[in-house]
């Protein structure tokens, strides 16, 4: 698990690899990942967007903008936490993500990034 604290709101990713399949007669690999938000600020915030680079060792780079998250843009008052599943595909057994949230504070009314951490999306086989 990688955590990261941007302005009192603390981001947690949890990684798994889901397996391979073909499609479109290519093979991919499948990987899920957890992110929990926490909000150690005093102030309520909400999550408005999301920004994604997604790294594959055999392909360019994808970014991904998008709002809310999973169709949600959760509100969350100091001390709660929110966590969502989702996942990706990539060409290769090997890759990383990285991002931010678009948030907005309902105290002072302004807008501000919440950093993901860099993390890394490996297929145990693909591991020295």
């Amino acid at each position: 698990m990688v955590s990261q604290i941007t302005r009192g709101i603390k981001i947690s990713v949890l990684t798994s690899f889901e397996g391979t399949y073909f499609k479109n007669y290519k093979i991919h690999f499948a990987f899920s990942y957890q992110i929990t938000i926490e909000n150690h600020s005093k102030d309520s915030v909400q999550l408005t967007s999301r920004h994604w680079e997604i790294f594959d060792s055999l392909n360019d780079l994808e970014v991904v903008d998008g709002e809310g998250i999973i169709g949600k843009k959760p509100v969350l008052k100091p001390g709660e936490l929110h966590t969502y599943s989702s996942g990706c595909l990539l060409s290769s057994p090997y890759g990383a993500m990285k991002g931010y949230f678009n948030m907005i504070n309902f105290t002072s009314t302004k807008t501000f990034k919440v950093f993901v951490p860099s993390f890394k999306l490996c297929a145990p086989f693909a591991l020295n």
